[in-house]
């Protein structure tokens, strides 16, 4: 597997988070992982860059264990994975082209003139071609999405995670986000991991869905297993109805 976390439990204080959760990203698809809010999503992609460590359990990325590698061991890993944050995260103070190549940056033996390129090539990619030396604030919301794609693009990762992608837009931006994150797919070949809770997104993008429920591995398969899973848990949070959970209950 690409990237699987095994077994993993996270705690914050007395609050457990993660409680046994495991799931597995194959190569070449779009994982998509669904919960409620508080449910440990955000914090599962954390692990799987090193930001956080397990209390138990194991993390993988490309043959790698994540909670055992060293700083320099760190830095290697996130070369190859880029991060798209829920909010862009773009820094207000630099312009588009400046923020898109932020994490070249740090790599050695790349010049200012193929840096410039790569970050025209990569804003061209998500269709901001022209947008290098506007500033954050001259931004609509899906427009700053698009760039925070970008920025993950820019150092040419394997993988790509997407924290909550299309929170905050409109019907039509979140379908141009999502046709975007398809596209990173098709053309670039990268991994994909994406945690959400809007379902019309999630089935746009996904090859397989693992759900998190109480800590735990809820579900996971395929989008024609989890339309027809007979689990009222499942059921409901896709579905949008509550009441299933009740009357199993």
């Amino acid at each position: 597997m690409a990237i699987e976390l095994r077994d993993v439990y996270k705690a914050f204080g007395s609050k457990e988070v993660l409680r046994g959760f495991s799931a597995e990203a194959r190569d070449g698809e779009t994982l998509v992982i669904l919960g409620g809010s508080g449910s440990g999503k955000s914090v599962t992609l954390k692990h799987i860059v090193g930001l956080l460590e397990p209390d138990r359990g194991e993390v993988w990325v490309d043959g790698l264990r994540v909670d055992e590698l060293d700083r320099e061991g760190l830095f290697e890993l996130r070369r190859n994975v880029g991060y798209v944050f829920q909010f862009a995260a773009l820094f207000d103070s630099m312009t588009v082209a400046e923020n898109v190549g932020m994490g070249l940056k740090r790599l050695t033996g790349v010049s200012k003139e193929d840096r410039l390129r790569r970050v025209e090539e990569c804003l061209a990619r998500v269709d901001m071609a022209g947008y290098g030396e506007r500033l954050p604030a001259e931004l609509s919301g899906g427009q700053k999405k698009r760039v925070g794609i970008a920025r993950a693009i820019a150092t040419e990762p394997r993988y790509i995670l997407y924290d909550e992608p299309t929170t905050g837009l409109d019907p039509m931006t979140r379908a141009v986000i999502d046709e975007l994150i398809n596209r990173m797919k098709a053309e670039l070949g990268v991994t994909g991991i994406v945690i959400t809770h809007d379902m019309e997104s999630a089935f746009r993008v996904a090859d397989r869905f693992a759900m998190i429920h109480d800590g735990k591995q809820q579900f996971q398969g395929s989008p024609d297993e989890i339309r027809s899973s007979a689990d009222p848990m499942v059921r409901a949070f896709i579905e949008g109805r509550p009441e299933l959970i009740e009357e199993a209950e």
